[in-house]
């Protein structure tokens, strides 16, 4: 199973939406505090859909109490400073992979003990950063490919016509 990480996400709507992509890929959240919000808000509730209910997440106090409660777990942390791009490493099937929150993402002083570890995803120009939930699908979705999408439905059907008719 692989695993999402959030450092002090602030945005419920954000965490909502990525707690729902976690359900749709049998992936597990973890969001370590301080969270920018409470879980029980509407604004979490309303994103995450009723899917909330099937997420399996877990909360730690901080950074340190994550890396205690996952000892030895692989983590690749996305971040703007990395120079790597994250489709250049290969994601094992257990790993975790690490956000930060949407106004300043991961700690320097965190990135320079994984500095081998940070990934990124390209962008033109200026631009700081995409939102979290867009990141998040991003690099999740390459782990999942790199795995070809073990355990996941890849076939879908047409209720009116199906597509050996076209």
């Amino acid at each position: 199973m692989l695993n999402i990480v959030l450092h002090e996400p602030e945005i419920p709507a954000n965490t909502g939406n990525i707690g729902r992509t976690c359900v749709a890929t049998n992936t597990r959240l973890h969001l370590i505090e301080p969270l920018g919000f409470r879980l029980n808000e509407k604004a979490l509730k309303r994103a995450g859909m009723d899917y909330w209910a099937d997420l399996d997440v877990r909360t730690y106090i901080n950074f340190e109490d994550f890396l205690e409660k996952n000892p030895g777990a692989k983590i690749y942390m996305a971040t703007t400073k990395a120079p790597k791009v994250y489709t250049e490493v290969q994601y094992e099937p257990d790993c975790y992979i690490m956000f930060g929150k949407e106004s300043a993402g991961i700690p320097e002083e965190i990135l320079v003990n994984h500095k081998e570890d940070c990934v990124r995803i390209p962008m033109v120009g200026d631009i700081r950063s995409l939102n979290l939930g867009n990141s998040v699908a991003i690099i999740l979705y390459e782990a999942l490919r790199q795995q070809n999408f073990a355990h996941m439905n890849l076939e879908g059907h047409l209720h009116e016509l199906s597509w050996e008719q076209q």
